[in-house]
């Protein structure tokens, strides 16, 4: 359906497709690498892409043309002592690009994940609702969306900082309704 409609994938291989996981990771040879370094929030960040696209022994997918490897190295600064975490995820493809570009790509998904699922998970605590009745479920989803989107129209970064400051007063969110 993805690609009939004329788009591309990237996909994260996980436990829900062990076979192809399996296949990947065992005929996985880097071509190309693309090393990224983050700094910030106490942490140092280093991240290896690679990419392959000799899919000999690996089974067939719709599309498929590149194979993903991203290596993490993760040093966290916390009360003097240096813990580092390493982890090595993989990633299907029908994109034929550059690790450079692969990485960016990648990266914008997380960019998603951190400004909207976050969000909504933990700031806004969905996950943790208990609403269960359609079309209950929509309504909310609705007003958390249209919430995030007025934050963010009155230049608000960080979003639980914007609920605190909404919840104190009908005044600000006047202000943010455009209301007198």
């Amino acid at each position: 359906m993805i690609l009939e409609s004329g788009n591309n994938y990237i996909g994260a291989l996980k436990g829900n497709q062990s076979g192809l996981f399996k296949d990947v990771k065992k005929n996985f040879l880097a071509e190309s690498t693309y090393q990224q370094i983050n700094k910030g929030h106490g942490r140092v960040e280093k991240r290896y892409v690679s990419i392959c696209q000799n899919l000999d022994g690996i089974r067939s997918w719709p599309g498929l043309t590149t194979l993903i490897q991203v290596k993490s190295e993760r040093q966290v600064f916390t009360h003097n002592v240096i813990e580092v975490t390493n982890e090595t995820r993989y990633y299907i493809s029908s994109l034929s690009e550059t690790a450079q570009e692969i990485a960016k790509r990648i990266r914008g998904y997380w960019g998603v994940e951190n400004k909207v699922h976050y969000v909504r998970d933990v700031t806004q605590g969905e996950d943790a609702s208990r609403i269960r009745t359609t079309p209950v479920i929509q309504i909310f989803a609705l007003a958390r969306n249209f919430s995030l989107n007025l934050y963010r129209d009155n230049m608000f970064n960080n979003m639980a900082q914007a609920q605190r400051l909404c919840s104190f007063g009908l005044d600000t969110l006047k202000r943010l309704f455009r209301m007198k």
